[in-house]
């Protein structure tokens, strides 16, 4: 396939996923100048790639799947999918030289790295790096500046939808926030995929908006990632597009319900976040609305909009620099 010596690494997963997945994709970089980098993972990752100033080909992959491979096998097979076995199976039938991954299916292993239980996930696969020797920074999350966009300082983003119905805060419940912050005078944009169309209408519509304001399966992920770089204030439960706000440095409410915010919250520029979390923990793939979830108020949501806008009126500017000038 090349003539370089080939690294690939796995991580077929979601949105905020490759965000927190960038602190090791970085230093796998670092470490490993002169190979040339394959990532097993969704076609889309591509787009994001770029965003966050990677140098990294994308091999689509289907979550668990051996990748399609062509050529040698792969001098180093990194597993930052999860603990395996499959997605540490997946990549030891490419026949790699050698394979970093964490111990599975209780086995351990005088080669792989012991799972340390709950961390949060940035924090997670550098410290697997750093098992085999790899100098890391699970900080190191930010993302160049896309540059403007036609949202401006006036515009806050709410993401009504979640992965699992367990994450997801009430509509009519988010649709109340959306005319408080329009009573503020903001534009508010209802973002999602287009499977949260409905729901994003359905606030839209509770909220008295026009339909206008419903991007919610009308944008890819370089537009999406484009308007939270550049929005207000992104207000939106424990889902990927928050991690776009880490990176970017967004100002951010965050609703968390059964993962608590030490999991899946920023590890950076905190002053710009608040997260919402009632100290309860549960199932995040479950079927019905987490009870901690559920015991968050409108009030508490509206309140915490107002301490981040207020308190974030001149640090925007000078994260936003910081950022500008770190890549």
């Amino acid at each position: 396939m090349v003539d370089a010596p080939v690294l690939l690494a796995a991580r077929s997963l979601g949105l905020g996923d490759f965000v927190t997945g960038v602190p090791a994709l970085r230093a796998l970089e670092s470490a490993f100048p002169g190979h040339t980098r394959f990532l097993a993972a969704p076609a889309w990752y591509g787009e994001l790639i770029e965003h966050a100033g990677l140098n990294w080909s994308v091999v689509p992959t289907d979550p668990l799947r051996t990748p399609s491979w062509r050529g040698p096998a792969p001098e180093l097979a990194v597993n930052l999918h999860g603990r395996g076995p499959q997605s540490t199976d997946a990549l030891l039938a490419l026949a790699p030289e050698e394979l970093w991954a964490h111990e599975c299916g209780g086995l351990a292993s005088a080669a792989r790295a012991p799972w340390p239980g709950p961390v949060h996930d940035a924090r997670l696969w550098c410290a697997l790096l750093e098992w085999y020797g790899v100098s890391t920074d699970p900080e190191d999350l930010r993302w160049p500046w896309p540059g403007p966009t036609d949202v401006s300082e006036h515009t806050v983003i709410v993401h009504p939808g979640a992965a699992s119905v367990s994450r997801q805060w009430p509509p009519l419940l988010f649709a109340r926030v959306v005319r408080y912050l329009g009573g503020l005078g903001f534009r508010v944009l209802l973002t999602g995929s287009a499977e949260e169309r409905a729901t994003a209408e359905q606030v839209a519509g509770a909220a008295g908006s026009a339909k206008t304001s419903v991007l919610a399966g009308r944008t890819d992920i370089d537009r999406l990632v484009r308007l939270v770089a550049n929005a207000r204030l992104l207000v939106c439960g424990d889902t990927g597009v928050a991690h776009v706000a880490t990176a970017h440095g967004t100002p951010s409410v965050r609703l968390f319900g059964p993962v608590p915010p030490s999991l899946w919250g920023p590890l950076v520029d905190t002053d710009l976040h608040e997260c919402l979390w009632s100290g309860r923990r549960g199932d995040p793939h479950a079927d019905r609305l987490d009870p901690g979830l559920a015991a968050l108020t409108v009030d508490e949501v509206c309140r915490a909009c107002d301490r981040v806008l207020r308190s974030t009126e001149h640090l925007r500017s000078r994260h936003r620099q910081r950022h500008t000038m770190g890549r």
